[in-house]
């Protein structure tokens, strides 16, 4: 199944922590790390006192299940140092499933796609790097014209490669 993870990180060594998440990500059973965008600055939301973020998409080809899959982006956060305290405050890491095939799963601890998608420059930019015609399986609208929908300023694109 084609799944699409969000990264994020705005506490310590951002780029490195970002890098670490995808190791980890290569790593998972039944499962291959394809592409992953390039790396974008972004303003925090929610709380404004916090330090911007990097944000990068990784796409990945996998055999797990949707909540499998959820369940090891969670151990991944965990291992590399996410402590849940406050909704959109500053972490470590942040692993979203974005998308998952074509699927559409709204059950109380898994939505996918992920509900935030259409309103987040910070994740549109990097999915239309990657994937500009990917289809929203709710909306029948794909990534790029979510993007070009919004009226928000755009996170700024790192000239960075992250994974071969």
């Amino acid at each position: 199944m084609r799944a699409f993870i969000g990264l994020g990180s705005n506490l310590g060594e951002r780029e490195a922590t970002v890098r670490a998440a995808l190791e980890q990500l290569s790593q998972l059973p039944e499962t291959t790390l394809l592409r992953v965008s390039s790396l974008y600055d972004s303003e925090p939301v929610g709380p404004e006192d916090q330090p911007d973020f990097v944000n990068a998409v990784a796409q990945l080809d996998t055999a797990l299940t949707a909540r499998q899959l959820l369940w090891n982006l969670a151990l991944i956060e965990k291992r590399l140092g996410r402590v849940r305290s406050q909704r959109w405050g500053p972490r470590t890491i942040d692993l979203d499933l974005l998308f998952f095939g074509d699927q559409v799963i709204d059950d109380d601890d898994l939505r996918v796609p992920h509900p935030e998608i259409t309103r987040r420059a910070f994740v549109l930019a990097p999915l239309a790097e990657l994937e500009p015609g990917l289809l929203h399986p709710l909306t029948g609208q794909t990534v790029s014209a979510h993007l070009a929908q919004l009226h928000t300023r755009p996170p700024v694109r790192r000239p960075t490669r992250l994974w071969n």
